[in-house]
């Protein structure tokens, strides 16, 4: 049976938990706080991010960092993106010397603008055929339900890809493999910003033809800016960019979806912050994505205008139409 460690016991993180956990790994899940590794631990329950979800007997919990890598073989990391630096940091010292490390974060790095893997790359010193990333069209407690889906694993080593796919692969829930990282990293990470503009839309009270017309347009957008940074175009029709990217605009499970439509329905972006109990990492991601693609001279006029509603400089009702007829666009028609 394969050990394995997830650092992170929020939503994601203790569903990925039940994905290898129900593909045979023996689990240990790492959660900051300790009253989240005791109910894990006693209960087989994290009822704080999944509600009315029994975990396996070969899923655990503890709040000692140390404990939770031990002998582990694969780690899989799900803390919010902006906190990964200090995380990897305390972690990487404990992690075995050829122990894989795979990325289930789906940000940017807020002043560096580095991926997930390069801060492991950069921060741990982990080789980049040890990194791998996990994403696609993964609504958590759709999953934590045991709904079918899929998702991509994603790295520079064939091995690796296929190591971490056979690990979490289940009755429930595939894994597919695929060589371009950066591709499947902002696939994971763009879809977000297109999400919170749905939500806005949504929020503000526009019909299916504005958000689909949100949609359209935001999968070109998202996949000019990609390929800018040498993704493969695939990539972004498969499961890590169309898939995702649906899957987080049409749902209210998603965190970036809800946080649109609560801006798009005056709040503010403190307020949004503050009663959200989970993080949306599109809000975080707009500020990084939008230096990125001003150095690579992309033109974003959706994640813009978000970003613009989020600084307070427009306002939402004003967003939507702007977001579906700018004919100043590159992609538009």
């Amino acid at each position: 049976m394969t050990t394995v460690a997830v650092l992170g016991a929020g939503s994601w993180g203790t569903t990925f938990a039940k994905v290898l956990a129900d593909g045979g790994s023996d689990v240990m899940v790492w959660a900051r706080r300790s009253e989240v590794a005791k109910e894990i631990h006693e209960t087989r329950r994290n009822s704080d991010y999944l509600p009315g979800i029994n975990l396996p007997k070969n899923l655990d919990a503890t709040d000692s960092l140390e404990r939770a890598v031990e002998g582990a073989t694969q780690v899989y990391v799900a803390v919010p993106s902006q906190h990964l630096r200090e995380n990897i940091t305390t972690a990487q010292a404990l992690i075995a010397p050829d122990a894989l490390i795979i990325s289930l974060m789906k940000g940017v790095e807020a002043g560096s603008g580095l991926r997930m893997s390069e801060v492991l790359h950069q921060v741990g010193g982990f080789d980049p055929e040890r990194i791998a990333v996990v994403s696609g069209p993964n609504l958590a407690l759709e999953i934590a339900k045991e709904q079918p889906t899929a998702a991509v694993a994603s790295s520079v080593s064939e091995a690796t890809a296929s190591a971490v796919a056979s690990a979490s692969t289940n009755s429930y829930f595939k894994t597919f493999i695929n060589d371009d990282v950066v591709g499947t990293e902002f696939g994971g990470v763009l879809k977000n910003l297109i999400a919170v503009a749905v939500g806005i839309a949504d929020g503000v009270g526009y019909g299916e033809n504005t958000k689909a017309s949100i949609i359209t347009r935001g999968l070109a957008e998202i996949s000019a800016f990609a390929a800018a940074f040498g993704a493969q175009p695939q990539t972004m029709s498969g499961l890590a960019g169309l898939g995702d990217l649906i899957a987080t605009c049409e749902s209210p499970l998603s965190r970036n979806n809800t946080a649109g439509r609560l801006l798009g329905q005056g709040h503010s972006f403190v307020d949004v912050v503050r009663t959200m109990n989970q993080t949306a990492e599109g809000l975080a991601a707009i500020a990084p994505v939008l230096e990125l693609a001003a150095a690579k001279g992309v033109f974003m006029p959706i994640v813009t205008q978000v970003g613009q509603v989020l600084d307070g400089s427009r306002d939402p009702q004003e967003l939507a139409p702007h977001f579906a007829t700018d004919s100043d666009s590159p992609q538009g028609e």
